[in-house]
């Protein structure tokens, strides 16, 4: 019994040293009174955020890497100063297209490109149209799916999550990823010697959390 105690004190050890090392109000903050239904990890960001521009590998790398049966949920945001509400709100349902693609990834970065790299502004739906139908949308399947029911059902779901927590005071900037529905990431409170691993190790100890 005694041995078999040993072998359990040293295999909780590395689980027992992250809990040790993560404290609330440090590197993450309770910002909900009830954790979501199932375990996930939502980034709220904004195709007009040069951070979010640059962080896109680093979330490529966090998404790849997460447990078992938790969801990355990719919630845009309107509030940003860069464009019109409408037009980030046009995105938001561009995004929720893109997602039900085949080239979800490509018309993501192209979004993104397009902004920062190319210099240029989405004055309408037809520039995101546009956009689509160079990468590969058939235009027609584009136009559908801006009107269809389930994107736009996504997209107010996604502006529900961002006013309840900008109300709450959990989301004045972006990028911003919560846990759970419950825990936010304070990323400067992180190994800044391997940030990435930190942040991982991080979501790894909150998707257990209650």
């Amino acid at each position: 019994m005694k041995k078999l105690a040993g072998l359990l004190i040293v295999l909780l050890m590395p689980l027992m040293s992250m809990a040790a090392n993560y404290q609330e109000g440090k590197q993450y903050s309770v910002v909900g009174n009830k954790a979501s239904a199932k375990p996930e990890v939502r980034e709220f960001f904004s195709f007009y955020c040069p951070h979010c521009f640059r962080f896109e590998p680093f979330f490529a790398n966090i998404k790849k890497d997460l447990p078992d049966g938790v969801k990355f949920i990719r919630n845009h945001v309107d509030f940003l100063r860069m464009a019109s509400p409408e037009i980030q709100a046009m995105l938001t349902k561009a995004l929720v297209v893109a997602q039900q693609l085949p080239e979800k990834e490509k018309l993501v970065g192209a979004i993104f490109n397009y902004i920062h790299v190319q210099r240029a502004t989405f004055g309408s739906e037809k520039d995101v149209r546009n956009l689509f139908v160079l990468n590969g949308v058939d235009g027609a399947k584009f136009d559908k799916l801006m009107k269809s029911f389930s994107v736009n059902s996504v997209a107010k779901q996604m502006k529900k999550k961002q006013d309840y927590y900008a109300q709450i005071g959990a989301l004045t900037g972006v990028p911003t990823v919560i846990v759970n529905g419950k825990y936010r990431i304070n990323p400067q409170e992180l190994d800044k010697n391997n940030v990435e691993q930190d942040y991982k190790n991080l979501i790894n100890f909150l998707v257990k959390l209650n």
